[in-house]
């Protein structure tokens, strides 16, 4: 397993994304993550890196209510096109993005993570995949 699967594994077994879907999805596109010893996790992904992150991982799809998506209507046999559709309707632009992904940040730096600052995701831009 490599070190972004286990950020996400232990982002689901300790909760702290719960309810913060958007505020993950900021951060694993616009942020660089590394561990608390400089070991680099994550540079930042394209939307359909991380769609393609989360439908290896089996993320919970009821996790989208949280951008305030309803499952059943998005590509319900297609679980990357599921996750991407959702990263293009989570307003990743948006202030309330931020403050979710500064939340989350927050729960992280215990649990041994470093979440840098940087610009937030663009939209449109290389980050749509």
């Amino acid at each position: 397993m490599d070190e972004l699967d286990a950020l996400l594994e232990t982002i689901r077994a300790q909760g702290v994304a719960t309810g913060r879907l958007r505020g993950l999805l900021y951060l694993l596109i616009g942020r660089r993550i590394s561990r608390t010893d400089g070991k680099v996790v994550s540079v930042g992904m394209t939307w359909r890196e991380a769609a393609a992150l989360l439908k290896r991982l089996h993320w919970d799809r009821e996790a989208v209510r949280d951008l305030g998506l309803e499952p059943a209507e998005l590509a319900p046999r297609d679980r990357e096109k599921f996750w991407y559709v959702a990263i293009s309707k989570a307003g990743l632009t948006t202030p309330a993005a931020q403050a979710e992904a500064e939340q989350l940040a927050a729960l992280l730096q215990p649990l041994g993570y470093v979440i840098s600052t940087s610009t937030p995701p663009s939209k449109g831009g290389p980050a749509s995949g």
